[in-house]
């Protein structure tokens, strides 16, 4: 099983902070039928063994952008299949006893009382890449950013773009004329009442607001941003949005970072961090293992 946690020592001067791969939606949410394109992603061994669980973001109707340590198999490749569900509600009549979701057939399948979404609402993948994270190593450039290609194209009425190069250097250059609002979106755990403790978890597709925190910490460097996430009447990611896009500005469909990491607390209450796509390096990268051109 994927390990739950992962461990990250970092330099005397940040006190070896413990992080988590992130995972869902909390506090000040709602349900998102914005957008269409952000699938709950199942992830499975050769045997489609059950192995984890992200979201992943369309970026046309095979090319899935979610996050490294999702695809990351920790064994030095990747996964060797996905399953992912565009249902916004693609999860949430799951039975823990039966550990099936009648209605979508999550987490095994594409057929449920919905009928075979193969195609249309859910699509397999046998192809996926990572581009280079290793369990947070080299952090904090821990290349947190993998690609599934879909074996079905699913036709969506839109699809997210993908920010160009230095999008978000206008927060750096004139944040005070910039508006800092970043939105969320994802499924998994929606309420961790105390780390470790017990979550609850909707399986459901959900959005909220996020605050710009910070872009040039010893956490960021270029290449992650700090956003204010979770607490009393703030929206944010906790450990299951692993993978889910960040969009700037909020209102739009433009994604400029994927959700991956926050701080260990109890309550899902720290800040969340995202790794940034809106760099060359990165975009050049996804163009040439997915055939694109963005």
């Amino acid at each position: 099983m994927r390990r739950l946690l992962v461990s990250l020592v970092v330099s005397a001067s940040l006190l070896a902070v413990a992080v988590a791969p992130a995972a869902a939606i909390t506090k000040t949410y709602v349900r998102d039928f914005v957008h269409p394109y952000v699938g709950l992603v199942g992830f499975y061994d050769a045997d489609w063994n059950w192995d984890h669980r992200c979201t992943g973001e369309l970026l046309t109707p095979t090319v899935m952008l979610t996050a490294g340590h999702c695809t990351d198999n920790e064994a030095g490749g990747v996964m060797a299949h996905a399953r992912v569900w565009f249902q916004q509600d693609a999860g949430v009549n799951y039975d823990p006893v039966t550990q099936h979701d009648p209605v979508t057939g999550y987490p095994d399948s594409c057929t449920g009382t919905g009928g075979d979404q193969l195609g249309i609402l859910c699509a397999t993948s046998g192809e996926m890449y990572n581009y280079g994270f290793d369990n947070f190593a080299g952090f904090p450039n821990t290349h947190d950013v993998g690609i599934v290609i879909l074996d079905q194209p699913i036709t969506m009425p839109k699809y997210a773009t993908l920010a160009g190069d230095q999008t978000l250097d206008p927060l750096l250059k004139a944040r005070g004329t910039q508006d800092p609002t970043f939105t969320v979106s994802g499924y998994g755990i929606s309420f961790s009442a105390k780390q470790g403790a017990y979550a609850i978890s909707y399986r459901e597709r959900l959005m909220a607001e996020e605050k710009l925190v910070n872009m040039t910490s010893r956490n960021n460097d270029g290449y992650n941003i700090q956003l204010n996430g979770n607490g009393d009447d703030r929206g944010g990611t906790c450990s299951g949005d692993s993978g889910g896009p960040v969009f700037w500005p909020s209102d739009g469909d433009q994604v400029v970072a994927v959700t991956s990491w926050g701080m260990s607390n109890a309550g899902c209450r720290g800040d969340g961090w995202y790794y940034r796509t809106d760099r060359q390096e990165v975009i050049d990268w996804i163009n040439g293992v997915a055939g694109t051109d963005f």
